[in-house]
C-alpha cells in the first residue's frame, strides 16, 4: 500500500476546545488509513477573517500518512467536524473545529473542492507555526514555513497554550 504524507490543521473556538482538538486527533487516525506521524503543541489566536468578537481559537497541526485519496480525506476531515457539531451558518464564524487538510503529498490541485496547498496556509502564522515545531525543514511554496510564519500578519498575537482553559475569566486561575 502507498502512503501520501498530509499536514493538517485543526482549530477550535466554541465549547470544551481543548478537549475537542484531543478527541479530533484520535477521530482523525482511528480507521487505519490514517496514521498519525507527528502532533504540535497547541498555540492559542485571535479569530483571522470572519465576523467581530468571535472568542480565541486553540489551532494545532497534525501530520499523518494516508492510503486515502485527497477527496476521500476531505470527507473523512468533514465527518470528523460532523461529530464534533461542527455547524457552517457564518464563512469563517465560530466553530467547535475546524480541519483543513494544508498539504498532500507533493500534489498541488486548484479545484475549488479541494485547493492544495491550503490557499491560505502561507499567510497564517496559527498553521505555520506550529507545523515549524514538529518539521522544522519543511516548505510550503519553496520557502520554509517557519520563516513564512515569522512573517505572517497574525504571528505576534500566537500565545502558547497551557493546556489549562481560562477559568472564570483569568488565565491560569486555580479553583
Amino acid at each position: 500500500m502507498n502512503y501520501t504524507r498530509a499536514v493538517l490543521a485543526l482549530g477550535s473556538n466554541l465549547g470544551e476546545r481543548s478537549d475537542t482538538l484531543s478527541a479530533a486527533v484520535a477521530d482523525i487516525v482511528d480507521p487505519p488509513e490514517v496514521r498519525l506521524l507527528a502532533i504540535s503543541p497547541i498555540v492559542q489566536t485571535k479569530a483571522v477573517g470572519g465576523p467581530a468578537g468571535q472568542p480565541d481559537f486553540l489551532n494545532m497541526v497534525i501530520a499523518v500518512e494516508t492510503t486515502l485519496a485527497p477527496l476521500e480525506l476531505l470527507r473523512h476531515c468533514h465527518a470528523v467536524e460532523q461529530k464534533h457539531l461542527r455547524v457552517r451558518h457564518v464563512h469563517w464564524g465560530p466553530r467547535t473545529l475546524d480541519v483543513d487538510i494544508i498539504t498532500y503529498g507533493e500534489l498541488v490541485s486548484s479545484d475549488p473542492e479541494l485547493t492544495l496547498p491550503h490557499p491560505r496556509a502561507a499567510e497564517r502564522a496559527f498553521v505555520l507555526y506550529p507545523w515549524s515545531l514538529i518539521d522544522p525543514a519543511a516548505e510550503l511554496n519553496g520557502e520554509r514555513v517557519g520563516e513564512l510564519a515569522a512573517r505572517a500578519a497574525d504571528f505576534a498575537d500566537l500565545v502558547p497554550f497551557d493546556g489549562f482553559e481560562n477559568l472564570h475569566g483569568v488565565a491560569g486561575a486555580v479553583e
